[in-house]
């Protein structure tokens, strides 16, 4: 390989954002089945996402693609602005394309809402036309009412609606001060919940569920940019762990004006964890305490705001969270996903669906989310289970449940009645997705859309299907990259820990063992061991500057089990334990030098690299922590707290996990091993906070390190230059720490 070729994919990874440009994404299926909505750019560098409609015609078997808002022609050519909210909007979904980044659709999927520049506009799906409506700004999370009459916004944190024809605009609530708003979520729900909105219509259209956000009591952090001390910091309500929340309320607001709070025990229930309200029955809510070891199903009186509980659940560890429920079957049947134990002799623990009071799966699968609920069946994303025949290492796919009274199926299935205690129904689920992948899919009017990432091809090939038959393939204009990994899936050590090696590319056996590199994320909610193509593409570059290069997803991780992911609980570096478990494991099968192991990673796995090159020097020799948790009293409460609880009741426990404390630094510093620490100093996820204290005790301690600051960047690292600059300079550190030439 030239030096030219090294050089080239930095750029192409960096200027293609990962390969996602161009890559179609965010897909509405009509409920008649005759459009399939979603956002797409004009190329694999274009970041200015467009608004698509696929027509399916069933009478001639073809399907058309067309373009129904193109954000350059609504705003003229004039540069996209973007307020400060929606900044922080898109940095907490990690937003980093342009244009039209998200949108939502009336009940027939024929009127879109979306915010450019925030400013408002809406887009007829069926005719094709887009326009802007005349409305107060910046608007954020534009939503149209199910019967397409009202589009509700926020604009200066309060909720406002207008008509879909820009007529009789209005506030419905206003804030009562700075610190609150309407219609938004909060922080730590659109960061570690998943709920990234704040107001829901009824299913009527002729009023709205709203999350009242008050701030005041949320401690303030500042953040400065050093590289420009003539600008003010900026102001952020960073609820850390074992500090307030922001206070969470909900209200009933009709478009009367009328206003009802919804009233449950917020003391003991203070997260608003989801909402579902559809036509099967009343507003549902899903709450949990603190700790998260309790969470309450919670059905709302829309006369009175009074709420009812439909299911209370508890764990004596943690309950996780899933998207797409709670919710409603079409007849009313609560839908649930519940961690339960698998029935096995060895007492290990199954994810299973559940609806009603029957567990529909058992443990050959964990489910993922539910993805759909039709009349008869739940299409459900999920993966291979401690039970399955076999392992299907990174694979998830996409299933079809059936569900029913067992006795209304029993004829033509053979069914048994199941309860709550992972035993599946016989009439069982059913695979769609086909061939090894990471599969998703969405559905609606009899269409699936089906989304398949598989390891022999890069990005995603996404598949409209009916009744089985493939009506179209959506086209991906994402660039092909310029290297293919060649990555080994196994397993490796008595836990089975889930890996992917990949050699550097020509690698012949008579080259002999290579110097190590660890590129874990390893931690909760991050699975790297995957079944597809692009996840190893910068492993692969890694491993072509001389590495082998070693992917481990160890206790923690999401998909084996519960029990799997729940082992963490108080002792985040179990993490690392599994890394190391995995290396060794892997050295007698692959050809590593255990003399030189080297690990890098971002987020937790900045934090679990910086854990390496503390603890056990024994064992790495070089370590890059790019933006480290390193002390957990700083991060978010919802996330700090599900795994080491409130720090005021378990000191020790933070201390044990720390970096910066003397569990921390217990090696020598004789011991030392190089580190390299990055972090963007604009980051209000993991603050720079983070880095400076660790790099302090670092300088106290006496060990060697080097720290790299980059301006202007948050959690991502979108800017093209950075982002490719970042790869090479980790390979120059690594190279020098390893003594590689």
């Amino acid at each position: 390989m030239t030096s030219r070729q090294q050089l080239s994919f930095p750029r192409q990874y960096a200027r293609t954002q990962r390969f996602t440009l161009g890559a179609p994404r965010a897909f509405t299926v009509s409920p008649d089945g005759s459009r399939v909505a979603f956002l797409r750019s004009a190329s694999g560098t274009d970041r200015t996402n467009r608004l698509w409609v696929l027509d399916l015609d069933d009478r001639s078997g073809t399907a058309r693609e067309r373009i129904a808002a193109d954000p350059e022609a609504l705003l003229a050519g004039t540069p996209e602005e973007l307020s400060a909210e929606e900044r922080a909007r898109r940095e907490r979904s990690r937003e980093g394309s342009a244009g039209i980044v998200g949108y939502a659709v009336d009940g027939a999927a024929e009127l879109a809402a979306f915010a450019l520049s925030g400013r408002l506009f809406t887009a007829e799906l069926r005719a094709g036309t887009a326009r802007e409506l005349p409305v107060p700004g910046p608007v954020l999370d534009p939503r149209p009412s199910p019967d397409g009459r009202h589009i509700a916004y926020v604009a200066g944190g309060a909720l406002r609606v207008t008509g879909a024809e820009g007529d009789g605009d209005r506030e419905l609530a206003a804030p009562e001060d700075g610190q609150t708003t309407y219609g938004l979520a909060e922080f730590i729900a659109a960061e570690e919940m998943s709920r990234s909105r704040g107001f829901w219509w009824s299913p009527e259209s002729d009023r709205l569920l709203v999350a009242r956000v008050d701030g005041a009591d949320v401690q303030r952090w500042w953040i400065a940019d050093p590289a420009h001390p003539d600008r003010e910091p900026s102001t952020i309500a960073y609820p850390a762990a074992g500090t307030p929340n922001a206070d969470v309320r909900l209200y009933l607001i009709g478009l009367d004006g009328s206003r009802t709070e919804v009233v449950w025990d917020r003391a003991r229930s203070p997260y608003l964890a989801a909402v579902h309200w559809s036509s099967a029955g009343e507003p549902l809510l899903l709450v949990q305490a603190r700790d998260q070891r309790d969470q309450r199903c919670l059905s709302v009186d829309t006369a009175s705001g009074e709420t009812r509980l439909v299911r209370e659940e508890t764990d004596p560890v943690w309950l996780e969270l899933f998207a797409g429920v709670p919710a409603l079957t079409p007849g009313g049947e609560l839908v649930r996903i519940v961690d339960t134990p698998d029935g096995t002799e060895a007492g290990g623990s199954a994810r299973v669906l559940v609806v009603g009071d029957r567990a529909l799966t058992g443990p050959e699968l964990q489910m993922r989310a539910v993805l759909d609920i039709g009349e008869r069946d739940v299409l459900v994303s999920a993966a291979a289970g401690e039970a399955a025949e076999s392992p299907e290492i990174g694979e998830v796919h996409v299933y079809r449940i059936p569900y029913g009274a067992p006795e209304a199926i029993a004829g033509e299935a053979g069914a048994d009645e199941a309860g709550e205690t992972g035993e599946a129904h016989a009439w069982g689920p059913e695979r769609v997705s086909e061939g090894v992948g990471v599969h998703s899919a969405v559905r609606a009017g009899g269409v699936t859309v089906l989304a398949s990432a598989r390891p022999d091809v890069s990005g995603s090939v996404v598949q409209v299907v009916r009744e089985g038959k493939q009506l179209a393939v959506i086209a991906s204009y994402a660039q092909q990259p310029n290297l293919t990994p060649r990555v080994q899936l196994t397993e490796g050590g008595a836990h089975r820990i889930p890996c992917a090696v990949l050699l550097p590319t020509g690698y012949r056996e008579a080259d002999g063992p290579l110097p190590v590199l660890l590129d874990p994320y390893a931690g909760p909610h991050g699975q790297r061991v995957l079944a597809a193509h692009n996840p190893y593409l910068t492993s692969q570059w890694f491993a072509d500057q001389g590495f082998a290069v070693v992917v481990a997803d160890g206790r923690g991780s999401p998909g084996r089990s519960p029990g799997w992911e729940k082992a963490v609980k108080d002792n985040l570096p179990l993490t690392l334990d599994d890394q190391i478990e995995a290396l060794q494991a892997l050295a007698g099968r692959f050809p590593l030098d255990q003399s030189r192991v080297a690990i890098r990673g971002w987020s937790y796995g900045g934090y679990l690299a910086g854990l390496a090159a503390l603890r056990r020097p024994d064992i790495f020799h070089a370590a890059i922590a790019g933006a480290p948790v390193t002390d957990w009293r700083l991060y978010d409460t919802h996330y700090t707290e599900r795994y080491l609880g409130h720090p005021s009741e378990a000191p020790e426990v933070y201390a044990v996990n720390s970096l910066v404390t003397d569990d921390g630094l217990a090696e020598p510093a004789s011991q030392a091993r190089p580190i390299m620490i990055i972090h963007g100093l604009a980051d209000d996820n993991v603050v720079m906070t983070h880095t400076l204290r660790l790099s302090s005790a670092l300088l106290s301690a006496g060990r060697p390190h080097e720290v790299l600051p980059l301006t202007g960047v948050t959690h991502m690292t979108p800017q093209e230059q950075i982002a490719e600059n970042l790869l090479l300079l980790q390979v120059d550190f690594l190279k020098r720490s390893l003594g590689m030439p």
